[in-house]
């Protein structure tokens, strides 16, 4: 906690009276260009590896950046989406996982979570993932099954979002993208998908983004 503390000093009587401008034109309202969906993993700092400002991102973080299907009962996600669809007009999603996942790795190995009843439960979200996984990747194991996981988690995710109607409904108007990412943060790069290929290109290697279509 004392870092903690010592950080907010600084930036309180530093930081803060850089960006002076930044926050005054923040403090009237915001207007962000992306939803960005990824891991609450302590490792990814979504500002940080897209070098944006406060304000540049609308950012949903959970276990696994997972999105539930949309269904009768309400949640955080849920909300957010609809929030950064219908109340900010954001027309870019990205849904971003990452290397060495926890949570990917508690769904392959459900012996990790037995003690965790909740983390259980929310892996459930991603339960089709598992289920491509140990149909098409039985040649793989390690970290190279993590991997593959990890990649699929994110496609699949993406095919949920698809079910909630704001996203659904921009979709069929092509009015919005959404962009398929993982994050390598040993590494420090960023893959996307590449619908043309069907693999995960590094992303600085194209001069656009792919739209993820409504079939993937």
């Amino acid at each position: 906690m004392q870092s903690l503390i010592k950080g907010i000093h600084k930036f309180e009587n530093e930081i803060f009276d850089s960006k002076i401008e930044l926050f005054k034109k923040l403090e009237k309202g915001q207007t962000p260009e992306v939803l960005f969906i990824t891991c609450s993993d302590s490792r990814i700092n979504p500002n940080l590896i897209t070098q944006t400002e406060p304000g540049d991102l609308f950012i949903i973080r959970n276990a696994g950046n997972i999105i539930p299907a949309y269904g009768n009962q309400s949640s955080g996600e849920m909300a957010s989406i609809e929030f950064a669809l219908d109340g900010l007009g954001i027309k870019d999603i990205i849904v971003c996982g990452h290397s060495h996942c926890g949570a990917m790795k508690g769904l392959l190995q459900p012996k990790i979570v037995e003690n965790l009843p909740a983390m259980k439960s929310w892996l459930q979200n991603a339960e089709t993932t598992k289920r491509i996984v140990f149909d098409h990747y039985k040649h793989l194991e390690g970290d190279a099954l993590l991997m593959a996981t990890i990649e699929e988690n994110v496609l699949m995710q993406i095919e949920h979002l698809k079910t909630h109607p704001a996203v659904a409904t921009r979709l069929a108007r092509n009015e919005i993208r959404i962009h398929a990412w993982v994050y390598k943060f040993e590494t420090g790069k960023i893959f996307k998908y590449d619908q043309a290929t069907g693999q995960f290109v590094l992303l600085t290697q194209g001069a656009t983004y792919s739209t993820i279509e409504n079939t993937i």
